[in-house]
């Protein structure tokens, strides 16, 4: 029976990825909303390569993020940014997971609404806080008041990630519950697309 399901689920996989017809699936939302980690198990869910955009930006310039910030600047990083993300659009069929400030680009966001799919992964102000706390290279957490950086990054950020193709509530739960709600989401939207 569990192979019989199996099956069918990878038929499911199949035929998204199909639809999707070589168009990458780039996730968004802020740190914490579980881009990477969910990122990783959509990608493996639909057999398809999974690529950080941050990991990206890193192996290309040989620095961490941290370092890039620090010594040349934000403006440099979302430069570098942009043209990766970029660079990782045009190779098609894939799952990128972006940095929290990669969707505030106006070109980003035309990029990837002209050739990708937009999920953002949103998630509650409690949830997010309980998951940066759990790692301590977060830059937010350096900062004296990081539930204020953070109310402030959603009330800058959410009108803007809410043009996203789709959005997925990024819920305190399994993960391959949420893995679950993007497929299901991202058949919805194919299958509005077509309607219109």
């Amino acid at each position: 029976m569990a192979d019989s399901k199996k099956g069918v689920s990878n038929a499911r996989e199949s035929r998204l990825v199909a639809a999707l017809d070589g168009r990458p699936i780039v996730l968004v939302g802020l740190m914490g909303a579980g881009k990477t980690t969910i990122g990783r198990r959509l990608a493996k869910r639909l057999a398809i390569p999974f690529r950080d955009a941050d990991h990206e930006i890193e192996a290309a310039a040989n620095m961490t993020v941290a370092e890039i910030f620090a010594q040349h600047g934000e403006a440099h990083f979302r430069d570098g940014e942009k043209r990766v993300i970029a660079r990782l659009i045009d190779e098609g069929d894939q799952v990128i997971a972006t940095g929290g400030g990669a969707w505030m680009n106006a070109e980003t966001r035309d990029l990837v609404a002209r050739s990708g799919i937009s999920i953002w992964l949103k998630a509650e102000f409690n949830v997010l806080m309980a998951r940066v706390r759990r790692r301590s290279h977060r830059p937010l957490l350096k900062d004296p008041d990081p539930e204020g950086v953070m109310r402030r990054l959603i009330d800058q950020r959410y009108p803007v990630y809410a043009e996203a193709d789709v959005t997925v509530m990024s819920l305190d739960a399994p993960h391959e519950q949420i893995v679950t709600s993007v497929i299901d989401a991202i058949e919805h939207h194919l299958a509005q697309a077509d309607k219109d």
